[in-house]
């Protein structure tokens, strides 16, 4: 029976509802939930062994416990429900996991792409969860909704946690790895900025036409416009630093969004998942600036540091932006699913 009571204000919910597609989609979700945790345990079982750092890596091991309790929880969640964790997805998603282990490893500076990449998936994770909880309440599904809400907060304590141990991240990378000429070291942290936000702005120029909303559409064309001043200010700094982008990198993230995209683009949900994913790459964003400043910092080139204080201070601001938007993402996603 559809249903034409649903509250104005309540989050993740439409004026008429299918509760059978929104219990179909609701385990989709759910399967999604589990092989993120699949992923994020494969990265957490060796993290702390590449930290670099002991704050890191304790904090690596405290999430580890947590994040087995959430497979546990997810996986409970859908044998309520009758159903099972996808063998496939989980499978693909460890290997990602396992991936990423080995790229980081490979890295010079090990300890700082490693955290970049932590604090990015766990707003991954933490936007995963806050989705599922509202189309949890949508579905009127108050277990799941308020596992997913649990969950979201021990997802966001860790996200914190890593955002606190940026100084320590670089101090090990530099530790491990000394650079005698910093200023190189900047110049290539730059390349690497420019070459992220090339891969941003090839996001956020498709994301506007496939959210399928106005409202939602403004905030990536806003963000946009943003991105394209941070890609002209990096591009600035390195050449007044006797640098160049990397054409090879530039091309290779754009070509990543072209493939982020298209994948985004085969799903019912696009709304719900272009929403939290670019809320995670905002945190790819963060984490890489974060560092860079730092780094810039003690090289003594202050410019550097301006500019990048300058874009953090937006990038920041466009990820409470999505954050602010997970309502309306997942009412779009709910309502385009079940029309």
């Amino acid at each position: 029976m559809a249903r034409s009571d649903v509250k104005a204000n309540d989050p993740g919910e439409t004026d008429v509802q299918s509760p059978t597609d929104l219990e179909v989609q609701l385990t989709k979700y759910l399967t999604d939930a589990h092989s993120i945790e699949v992923q994020a345990l494969a990265q957490l079982r060796v993290a702390p062994d590449i930290a670099g750092a002991d704050v890191l890596a304790a904090a690596f091991r405290e999430h580890l416990s947590e994040t087995e309790g959430h497979e546990r929880e997810t996986r409970r969640l859908l044998d309520d429900r009758g159903a099972s964790p996808s063998s496939l997805k989980d499978l693909v998603m460890a290997a990602g996991g396992k991936g990423f282990v080995l790229f980081a490893r490979l890295q010079p500076d090990t300890p700082g792409k490693l955290l970049a990449h932590a604090l990015s998936y766990e707003a991954l994770e933490l936007a995963s969860y806050e989705m599922l909880a509202r189309v949890a309440k949508a579905a009127r599904n108050d277990d799941v909704a308020a596992t997913a809400t649990r969950i979201a907060g021990e997802e966001r304590a860790m996200r914190d946690r890593l955002a606190g141990h940026v100084d320590a991240a670089v101090e090990a990378a530099l530790r491990e790895h000394p650079r005698d000429d910093l200023a190189k070291l900047v110049r290539s942290y730059l390349a690497d900025a420019h070459a992220i936000e090339q891969q941003a702005i090839g996001l956020l120029e498709r994301a506007s036409k496939l959210v399928e909303d106005a409202e939602l559409s403004a905030v990536f064309e806003h963000h946009l416009a943003e991105t394209k001043r941070h890609s002209e200010a990096v591009e600035e700094r390195l050449h007044g630093l006797g640098g160049d982008p990397s054409s090879l990198k530039d091309a290779a993230m754009r070509l990543g969004a072209l493939n982020w995209t298209a994948f985004f683009s085969a799903h019912p949900d696009t709304p719900g998942k272009l929403t939290v994913f670019a809320y995670a790459f905002e945190h790819l964003e963060i984490g890489g600036y974060e560092q860079l400043a730092r780094v810039a910092a003690k090289a003594g080139d202050d410019e550097t540091v301006a500019v990048v204080e300058s874009i953090l201070a937006e990038e920041r601001g466009a990820a409470e932006a999505l954050a602010g938007s997970f309502d309306r993402a997942a009412e779009v996603s709910i309502r385009i699913q079940t029309s």
